[in-house]
């Protein structure tokens, strides 16, 4: 099982927060700041150039920045040297539900560790949320065709067929 980190701001509401979820059921360490997130952890980022691809698979943990998005502009997460985006997936839970790219945190923790290839472990964290498993179902096609792809840019590639 890959370790899941999350970096928490605190700007969220805790009764729906997905992280705090997964913290109370033990699937993911909650760290306050950014200079806490593993060095060599795949960090979470819509911002990043580079597509998360199973070409990562040798990941040591995955950090998820569940926070304000003035965070992202922050020296510290784009000095971070594995920052990833994920490819164009929909949302499934009840506030986004069917946007492309506003997952909640247990979703991108879920569709990086199913692309990794760590599908039981993905199934694991979705089951946080009562309308997890609804995420597998929705993406089940362009997730398994990341799954499958060898690198960044074949990721890319297979992204454009959905957009």
């Amino acid at each position: 099982m890959i370790p899941l980190y999350a970096y928490r701001d605190n700007s969220c509401d805790p009764k729906k927060c997905t992280v705090k979820r997964m913290e109370r059921s033990g699937l993911v360490k909650i760290v306050t700041k950014l200079a806490f997130i593993p060095r060599n952890s795949i960090l979470l980022d819509p911002t990043a150039e580079q597509a998360l691809s199973p070409a990562d698979a040798h990941t040591r943990s995955i950090t998820v920045l569940d926070c304000s998005w003035e965070v992202l502009d922050t020296d510290l997460v784009r000095g971070h040297r594995r920052r990833r985006a994920l490819p164009f997936l929909v949302a499934a839970n009840p506030i986004n539900f069917g946007r492309p790219w506003r997952l909640t945190s247990v979703e991108a923790f879920a569709a990086a560790l199913f692309i990794l290839g760590e599908v039981s472990q993905a199934k694991i964290v979705l089951e946080s949320s009562p309308w997890g498993i609804r995420f597998l179902e929705l993406n089940e096609e362009p997730l398994e065709l990341y799954r499958n792809a060898t690198d960044s840019s074949e990721i890319i590639e297979i992204q454009k067929t959905y957009l």
